[in-house]
């Protein structure tokens, strides 16, 4: 009753945006597709919710086949498109009631899915949707995509361009409703989201890399990684491009993240390269390593 693909393909003129894909969401897991921006995750999306049929490949959604059953599909599942695709014009609850018609449903009577979100734009339903703020409009659409009480839940990129402290809201809201029983399919560019999921597929030029669990992920990559910082972060980087015993060098917030293609790697060594490189107040200090790192090393 979860979702099923099986060796799904895409592609557009000579773009081949989903290769061979293939993975298994559980009833009622949440379930992340992590990848940057082109990757696939959006056409696969659109496969699931029956808005695309693939070249390729077969899948169920609910146990409904995404082209045979597509009404039911339609009926069972919620999606909240990358892009706020509401209407601007209609106040808050004047969206809602309009989702919740479609369905043949009303507000009152899905009430109790809904409240926990609703309840915190309810002060606003009189106002338009076009003015609401990013994270008002990321809860209304949330709201109208499970008025109709989904089995199925597709969310596609639902925290980009949202603050912080929405981004960290919205998750909570997904763990409670993933606690209502509701399967949850989540996408997202945002490798710090990875870790709030149950299993997940990283995915890369519409290929699969590897499908686990954040935590098993991790544990995959073999290499210590050490941060390293300098006063001059491009300096740094071409320096670090350069040395010879460097396995990969990329930057990770106010640091680099570095790895040695040696087991004996000595830090004093590579300190003395960077300050005959001209670079002062280096730090180089190991660091644990995160799913960003893993996808990087898949993705090579």
């Amino acid at each position: 009753m979860g979702i099923s693909v099986k060796h799904i393909s895409k592609s557009f003129k000579e773009v081949n945006a989903v290769n061979d894909v293939s993975f298994e969401v559980k009833e009622g897991e949440l379930f992340g597709l992590i990848g940057p921006d082109g990757a696939g995750k959006t056409t696969i999306f659109r496969i699931l919710t029956t808005l695309l049929i693939a070249d390729k490949g077969t899948a169920t959604v609910a146990g409904f086949d995404v082209v045979a059953d597509y009404k039911s599909i339609r009926d069972n599942v919620g999606y909240m498109p990358g892009r706020f695709s509401l209407y601007q014009d209609l106040t808050v609850e004047e969206n809602l009631n309009f989702f919740a018609t479609i369905f043949g449903t009303s507000i009152e009577e899905n009430y109790d899915l809904i409240k926990d979100i609703y309840v915190q734009i309810e002060p606003f339903k009189k106002r338009r949707a076009g003015d609401l703020s990013g994270g008002m409009k990321q809860k209304l659409a949330l709201s109208c995509a499970l008025i109709h009480k989904p089995k199925v839940l597709f969310l596609d990129e639902p925290t980009t361009g949202v603050d912080p402290v929405s981004r960290k809201e919205f998750w909570e809201m997904l763990k409670r409703l993933q606690q209502k029983g509701i399967t949850i399919l989540v996408s997202t560019p945002y490798m710090d989201e990875a870790a709030l999921c149950d299993r997940i597929a990283l995915i890369q030029d519409g290929k699969i890399l590897q499908i686990d669990t954040p935590q098993k992920i991790v544990k995959h990559f073999s290499k210590k990684i050490y941060d390293i910082g300098a006063d001059n972060m491009y300096k740094l980087l071409m320096a670090l491009k350069e040395y010879e015993h460097n396995y990969s060098v990329y930057p990770f917030g106010e640091f680099v993240h570095y790895t040695d293609k040696r087991t004996d790697f000595n830090t004093e060594e590579l300190k003395v390269f960077l300050k005959e490189k001209g670079l002062n107040n280096v730090i180089i200090q190991p660091t644990a390593t995160t799913i960003e790192d893993t996808f990087m090393e898949l993705a090579k």
